[in-house]
């Protein structure tokens, strides 16, 4: 019998920097900080680079507000030409979208794929909720969408732990952080891909199928840009080297993974650690893991392809 095909992807959340205000409680980002745009102005060239010199396809995870910008839409449509896929993360990238009425998200959502098929002349097929908070409610909302797939479910401890003691410590510190802690459920969440049941964290029947966040096995340490950025190129080959023998690999990055804190983000350092190191090593760590995947055999795709396969 034939070994089946393992398939690799990454994807980009284009969260602007405005949200990391948001998470750690900071004030407001002024509109004429240089940092506000810098996701589209210039991490985006940045990825396009990183995607031709390793021949991968990305999948972009916009916000639909972004694209009121022409400049923004412009340089994400410029993207989509060249073959990387764009995908809806959610209008507004409320945090606690999910916590609305069914109503509301049906209507952030669509938003957001009227915005993208706007900017792209492609309309969306996957989704990737804010800060990863998915539910039930919103899932039934993505099938009458017409969705085919969601990649929001990360079933990790130690991020989840790690968030939980941030969120409780800035309280304390008298700040309040715009994240949402999700339901520990998600921590028993299949690790490879599923068509969700409800509750969501349990395989079924689901028109759509879940591409959860990659996790290593075994332990389900997290496998994305921030933690491999934070381990190095060493540990980050044996990270991936860990998880290439999956079905798929769902390596999810963030546009501020391409930036460094000379893009206007040195406020930032104290909160986001991996603006610590150097964007030249950061990038090495993601290299280091990239080419221990496609020397493992791993075809790298988009996610819809992936969801396409897989399912």
């Amino acid at each position: 019998m034939a070994e089946r095909t393992r398939f690799g992807a990454v994807s980009v959340d284009l969260d602007g920097i405005s949200h990391y205000h948001h998470i750690h409680g900071l004030a407001p980002l002024a509109d004429e900080a240089a940092a506000r745009h810098a996701v589209y102005d210039i991490a985006l060239a940045r990825m396009a680079d990183f995607a031709r010199a390793h021949d991968l396809p990305l999948t972009l995870f916009a916000i639909g507000a972004d694209l009121t910008r022409p400049e923004s839409a412009a340089k994400l449509a410029d993207l989509a030409a060249r073959g990387h896929v764009v995908e809806n993360h959610s209008f507004s990238h409320r945090y606690d979208l999910t916590r609305a009425s069914p109503e509301e998200i049906q209507r952030d959502i669509a938003a957001a794929q009227d915005a993208i098929e706007r900017a792209t002349g492609r309309r969306p097929v996957g989704f990737r909720a804010p800060g990863y908070t998915v539910t039930d409610v919103a899932l039934d909302v993505l099938e009458g969408l017409g969705l085919r797939f969601d990649s929001s479910v990360f079933p990790c401890p130690a991020y989840y732990g790690a968030k939980a003691l941030v969120m409780g410590a800035m309280r304390v510190f008298g700040r309040t952080s715009a994240s949402v802690l999700d339901t520990p459920r998600v921590l028993a969440a299949p690790t490879r891909p599923y068509r969700p049941g409800k509750p969501l964290f349990r395989p079924g029947t689901r028109a759509l199928v879940e591409l959860p966040i990659q996790v290593t096995p075994g332990l389900r340490l997290p496998f994305i840009g921030t933690s491999l950025a934070l381990a190095g190129p060493r540990v980050a080959r044996v990270f991936a080297a860990s998880c290439a023998g999956e079905p798929l690999v769902n390596l999810e990055l963030h546009g501020i993974d391409f930036l460094d804190a000379s893009d206007g983000l040195a406020h930032l350092v104290p909160h986001q650690r991996e603006l610590r190191i150097p964007l030249a090593r950061r990038l090495d760590a993601l290299s280091a893991a990239i080419d221990v995947l496609a020397k493992r055999g791993a075809k790298f795709v988009t996610l819809e392809e992936a969801a396409r396969e897989i399912a």
